[in-house]
């Protein structure tokens, strides 16, 4: 089995961390930004230098290709992102995106051709910080997501995607999509679980189903200091008994199913005025559609019983659904069979996130690799990881390609 330079991957780890750093050790590189351009201009740069052909499509998705030796072969695809969250850590799409580099530098260094081209893929805006959906250059070139629609999302300040594109110079030609023949990502997992089993990779077989809903209540704005208790129509009061029945429904579908208030606005606020309108947000996941399925109309039901008892109207509008997605399982089992060969302590695991690979499960054969988060912590500047696992994660994702891709002979 064959092994990565562990060393080389956690310096080029470092020197992208250097663009968009904090103050508290994090990283800032909001999807083309400034910040995400020098990113991009240093993993091109590194490209180059390994002898990798670049593209970039009209959604920004920047591709480095290294030329297989059948030239009608679809590629064998890596990759992840190289934008953060406006406090983010190091790793989070960023590992994938080097590892990816670093298989291919690998390769290089032990004189290895591969069957099938491959192909390191940089995902535009993946985060979502900056515009919304999240995903949205894999949703794009996947078709899940129209073009069109997708350059004209702007960003708190008004700035297109469109216009952030041609700014940055990011606004390509290669045509979306095309023949893929896999796609393996590796990741940090942004969560507790494989360090808390005490495991060094995840074989990911899956992602779960994520639904985004926004919620309008709306009561009477009224004085605080002049309006009884009994006749209020508190949005707020209404709006806090219906968080709480949100975590209560998260009980009914324990353990897989999980309930979030991210955002909450109040309009017009005042301290001595009674909210009478205000705004928040529910994530919902569950591994199971039929189950988040379920949750939402328990959303719906509950929310409307708690603001018929207190004379409030609420709203709840569907933003973004991502179905439950199973992983391919020929491609799992590649993954698996370079974990059970290398011999390092590993389980199968759901994506409790949202990843580009989500969107790719539905274009060609995709996997996973998940590599432990330090505290389970990530999108925060504390995220860390350990540089054994950064080297194990990336020689699964080697070996799992280069199985895929096959040896020339």
């Amino acid at each position: 089995m064959l092994k990565i330079d562990g060393e080389r991957l956690w310096a080029s780890l470092m020197a992208m961390a250097e663009i968009g750093a904090t103050a508290r050790g994090g990283s800032c590189r909001l999807a083309l930004s400034a910040e995400d351009q020098a990113g991009r201009a240093l993993f091109s740069r590194w490209c180059e230098d390994a002898g990798l052909t670049l593209s970039v499509d009209a959604i920004g998705n920047l591709f480095a290709r290294r030329a297989g030796t059948d030239p009608e072969a679809a590629p064998v695809m890596m990759g992840s992102h190289l934008d953060t969250q406006p406090e983010g850590g190091r790793f989070d799409g960023v590992y994938g995106v080097l590892a990816g580099l670093e298989v291919i530098r690998s390769l290089d260094d032990h004189g290895i051709k591969t069957r099938k081209p491959l192909e390191i893929a940089v995902w535009t805006n993946e985060e979502g910080a900056r515009f919304t959906p999240a995903m949205l250059g894999s949703a794009v070139f996947t078709g899940t997501l129209a073009l069109d629609n997708a350059l004209a999302t702007r960003d708190v300040a008004g700035v297109s995607v469109a216009d952030a594109l041609r700014s940055t110079g990011y606004n390509g030609k290669r045509p979306l999509g095309g023949a893929g023949d896999a796609y393996i990502q590796a990741h940090i997992e942004p969560g507790p679980i494989l360090e808390d089993t005490a495991k060094s990779i995840g074989v990911v077989t899956g992602g779960q189903a994520i639904r985004w809903l926004y919620v309008r209540v709306e009561g009477m704005a009224a004085h605080a200091g002049t309006t009884p208790m009994p006749l209020r129509k508190d949005a707020l009061y209404g709006a806090a008994q219906m968080i709480q029945s949100l975590e209560n429904l998260a009980a009914d579908f324990a353990p897989e199913g999980l309930t979030t208030v991210g955002e909450l606005s109040i309009a017009k606020s005042s301290r001595n005025t009674i909210p009478g309108l205000l705004n928040f947000t529910v994530d919902l996941r569950h591994h199971r559609d039929a189950d988040i399925e379920a949750m939402e109309q328990q959303v719906r039901a509950r929310l409307q019983d708690i603001a018929a008892q207190r004379g409030l109207s609420v709203t709840v509008s569907p933003h973004w659904i991502s179905p439950a997605t199973p992983f391919d399982a020929e491609c799992v089992a590649c993954v698996q069979s370079a974990v059970d060969a290398l011999g390092y302590a590993q389980q199968s695991i759901v994506s409790g996130a949202g990843h580009d690979a989500i969107h790719l499960a539905r274009f060609c054969p995709t996997a996973m690799v998940f590599i432990p988060c330090v505290g389970g912590l990530s999108h925060n500047e504390a995220e860390d990881v350990l540089p054994e696992d950064v080297r194990q994660g990336t020689d699964v994702l080697l070996n799992a390609v280069l199985k895929r891709a096959g040896q020339a002979n």
